[in-house]
């Protein structure tokens, strides 16, 4: 008998949150949900989420719902992948806050002209 890691009845909740982007009017949460809905891989294939994995876009917020093995890991992929067309790769960074959470932070630089 094959056993698997994954119990296939438990529901995952993953949430990535765009409020700063989307307050500065750079990034679309609903097109960042889209370009996640076109995108995700399900059985290696793209555009077959059907009914096991749900993307819902909440205010600034996007959430992903998946009843089958989803990796947290993935989304912060398919998300780096998305700033990247988007050309916010160098202004934006992809930071886990909690172990269901990613939020989409600016680069801290550090303006410091006293220390010579």
């Amino acid at each position: 008998a094959v056993v698997s890691t994954q119990s296939t009845g438990v529901q995952k909740k993953f949430t990535l949150d765009c409020t700063h982007p989307s307050e500065d009017r750079i990034l679309d949460a609903a097109d960042l949900a889209n370009y996640l809905n076109e995108k995700i891989k399900v059985g290696g294939k793209t555009g077959n989420l059907g009914t096991s994995i749900a993307v819902q876009r909440e205010g600034n917020k996007v959430n992903i719902l998946s009843d089958i093995a989803f990796s947290k890991r993935y989304l912060k992929y398919l998300t780096k992948k998305y700033l990247k067309k988007q050309n916010l790769r160098d202004w934006l960074r992809v930071v886990a806050t909690n172990p269901t959470t990613y939020e989409l932070r600016y680069f801290q630089i550090n303006q410091e002209d006293d220390e010579e």
